[in-house]
């Protein structure tokens, strides 16, 4: 980078905060800073804020991107110490105390769409005087990045988006199949990882499939969808006490879910999946199996973990860094003898206290080591089934699944989005219908070109 463009000019007696991230972590964090006596810089490589628990919900046409998202300007309007930038951190000059950035706007699928060069903002720096990284986790595939392209991830919108058109367009390819095995091929749906995520999108998909397509079609039956959740470890939930894991398979067997644990992928390609030397012949492959921290941290130029997150101490700062602290799941940090775990309420409380930790410096007191409480573990198999692990609350289906609602209803952030998701959720549970059923985007079918409009 040759030159650098100043966004941000800030009074030199004020204290400037950047903070890299609008999940769970960045924003708690920015929320917490609000009325101090600092700068707050929020960068982020989407301009919205995803309430990542009800991604699957997008991914399985229960809700729409609008209903789990919601900008971050909006939401941090009122704080008048907070600029929002959006932009793809390039990198950290811990030199210079200096933010690199690239020439603005997000990766993906918009990144394929060039706009017009008037508008492209020039490459960027924000310099800091304390840095909170808080810029989560992308998906890991176990040294086989190639099967990235074959087993997509759920991790954000565009995530959510993908998975959603290639579930119904797999619905739909069935429908025009004459040949039976590959019918069958195209109506079966493999998800790799029986964790929350891996244990929803498979309740999900079996509902989808005998329920809310279940009319819909005439040349296929859609509940006749054969839906397998494969995963490596002897249970399915593994976090969760052993009756709730045990609940939690039995549901997924009630809706048909073929439930394979203590089993291993050993290949994803075209034609589906490769377990020992079993062949699982699958058109849809979703991917739940693993997480690896995102690649910002590198730039830190401190030891990394396996799976790429900092070493951090108690008080969340690096190590040998004492103004930049980590929190979420780039952070590693272990409490009582344990990794902290990858959730939402870890990244929330890590957020808050790296923000009290930096006031505490800029004030000159001593900063306090970060305690994470635990709050419990939800997690929901379909309409009407969850399981929940609340201290000594030890619980599983209807009555779980009622905590699991208001839980993620209360999370949620903006008032139109909770009654706009509780008004889904109310038509779907008493119709069993999904209404958010779109195939929209890109290709009908591979070499086909773009959908265009009503046949002529």
């Amino acid at each position: 980078m040759t030159a650098y463009v100043q966004y941000y000019r800030l009074v030199p007696a004020v204290p400037h905060v950047v903070i890299l991230g609008g999940g769970f972590g960045g924003l708690d964090a920015a929320r917490a800073l609000a009325g101090a006596p600092v700068r707050v810089t929020l960068i982020d490589r989407h301009n919205y804020h995803l309430f990542q628990p009800l991604l699957y919900q997008v991914a399985t046409a229960s809700l729409s991107p609008g209903d789990v998202a919601s900008p971050i300007r909006w939401i941090l309007r009122r704080q008048q110490n907070v600029k929002v930038l959006l932009a793809e951190v390039r990198g950290i000059d811990m030199a210079a105390k200096r933010v690199l950035l690239d020439s603005g706007g997000s990766e993906g699928h918009a990144a394929q769409i060039s706009p017009p060069a008037e508008i492209v903002p020039p490459p960027a720096a924000v310099d800091f005087d304390y840095l909170i990284i808080a810029t989560g986790a992308a998906h890991a595939y176990f040294g086989h990045p190639e099967w990235a392209r074959r087993a997509p991830g759920l991790k954000t919108l565009d995530d959510a988006l993908d998975i959603r058109r290639q579930v119904l367009l797999a619905f739909e390819a069935a429908e025009r199949e004459t040949d039976a095995a590959a019918q069958r091929r195209l109506l079966t749906f493999v998800i790799v990882g029986g964790g929350p995520t891996g244990v929803e999108l498979a309740g999900a998909l079996a509902e989808i499939a005998r329920q809310s397509l279940r009319q819909d079609f005439r040349a296929i039956h859609p509940e006749s969808a054969r839906i397998l959740l494969i995963e490596g470890s002897p249970h399915v939930l593994a976090t969760f006490p052993a009756n709730l894991r045990d609940a939690a398979a039995a549901s997924l067997t009630r809706l048909g879910v073929e439930v394979r644990t203590g089993t291993v992928v050993t290949e994803v390609d075209a034609e589906g999946v490769k377990i020992g030397d079993e062949r699982i012949s699958a058109q849809t492959v979703l991917w739940a199996a693993g997480v690896a921290a995102s690649p910002v941290g590198r730039s830190l130029g401190v030891p990394l973990d396996r799976a790429g997150r900092v070493s951090a101490e108690p008080t969340l700062q690096v190590p040998g860094l004492p103004a930049v602290f980590v929190v979420g799941d780039i952070c590693a940090l272990q409490q009582d003898g344990k990794w902290l775990p990858g959730v939402a309420q870890v990244a929330k409380q890590g957020g808050q206290h790296a923000a009290k930790n930096i006031l505490r410096a800029v004030r000159g007191q001593s900063l306090q080591p970060f305690h994470y409480r635990d709050y419990g573990n939800l997690a929901t198999i379909g309409r009407g089934r969850a399981v929940a692990d609340i201290g000594p609350l030890k619980v599983s289906g209807f009555f779980a699944w009622l905590i699991w609602v208001f839980v993620h209803i209360f999370s949620l952030i903006g008032f139109r989005n909770r009654v706009a998701v509780m008004s889904e959720w109310a038509f779907s549970y008493t119709t069993m219908q999904r209404r958010v059923r779109l195939i929209t985007g890109g290709q009908l079918w591979p070499g086909s070109g773009k959908v265009s409009g009503p046949a002529s």
